[in-house]
């Protein structure tokens, strides 16, 4: 009993120095809503390009065109040995015959329909396909060496082509900018945490009077520095609700307004906001804590020597 009395007393004290400093107060809360937005940004765009990024990846795709005698019976045997290599995503094997490709050149372009008219199933000089994606982009090389190596369907492939050159150069790119994405947000957050504990130290600082004249009141210090941590918290927590009403409505509104994609293309597909806002907002609220206190901690045990 005695001690929820000392919890509750902590509390009161802590609210208490909030209000009767607000002017200090108000400061430590406007560094904090003010870089936190600036990580909320940061946390979006980041999340995004790598959501960008993940969506290419997925999007790349393998195809491996079959000599002109393949049979109908040879093409099930080929599907079945597709489906044993590890790499190679099950669901996204599809057969797609000489046929279905000169429609699909037809549709492409007038003059392509006109020639593709003339095409008869014997002139047809397109060629059978399968297509499939991989599992794992990085690893693209290594599973079409598989595939050209599998027992039954090395003999009846004329050709593979996934666009080696590009894809390559995009693997590059994608850890390029995963790399910048990772230190740009941990740079930010750690210049955060910096303004965020500088600020509630400067303001703790300017009480160093009112701390003195606690221990010579006989205050142990437990209960000096709880109150001011507690402080802490509080700034922490009200600093972090704008950046927190930014992110739920304001990229709610973004998304909305583009209707989840930029450009209309499917590769440029925004997070969808549930569950992100959520996960962002927790993140945003837990900095904004976590750092108020640590500032306030410091500030009392460092600079004022308790």
């Amino acid at each position: 009993m005695r001690g929820f009395r000392s919890i509750k007393r902590y509390f009161r004290d802590a609210i208490h120095g909030v209000l009767r400093n607000f002017s200090l107060s108000l400061a430590s809360i406007l560094c904090i809503t003010i870089t936190l937005v600036v990580v909320a940004v940061s946390l979006i765009l980041s999340m995004n390009v790598e959501n960008f990024s993940e969506s290419i990846r997925k999007d790349v795709t393998v195809v491996m065109f079959l000599k002109k005698e393949t049979t109908k019976e040879d093409e099930e045997k080929i599907k079945k040995e597709l489906e044993s290599v590890d790499n190679i995503e099950k669901s996204t094997i599809v057969f797609k015959s000489k046929v279905e490709s000169a429609k699909e050149l037809k549709k492409g372009n007038d003059i392509f329909a006109t020639t593709v008219d003339k095409w008869t199933e014997d002139t047809n000089p397109l060629l059978d396909s399968y297509m499939f994606k991989v599992k794992d982009i990085e690893k693209i090389d290594d599973t079409v060496v598989a595939v050209k190596n599998l027992s039954f369907t090395k003999d009846k492939i004329n050709n593979i082509n996934y666009g080696e050159d590009i894809v390559h150069q995009l693997i590059v790119v994608f850890n390029v900018v995963e790399k910048i994405c990772i230190i740009a947000v941990v740079s930010l957050i750690l210049v955060t945490a910096f303004l965020i504990a500088n600020t509630i130290k400067l303001a703790i600082y300017s009480r160093k009077r009112e701390i003195e004249i606690m221990r010579l009141v006989g205050a142990s210090n437990i209960s000096i520095k709880i109150p001011f941590i507690l402080e802490g918290l509080f700034i922490g927590l009200i600093g972090s609700i704008v950046p927190i009403l930014i992110v739920i409505f304001g990229y709610t509104s973004l998304f909305d307004f583009f209707g989840g994609k930029l450009f209309g293309s499917a590769l440029a597909s925004l997070v969808s906001p549930v569950p992100f806002i959520y996960n962002v907002s927790g993140i945003l609220l837990v900095i904004g804590i976590v750092v108020g206190m640590i500032g306030s901690y410091q500030a009392v045990k460092k600079y004022l020597k308790i």
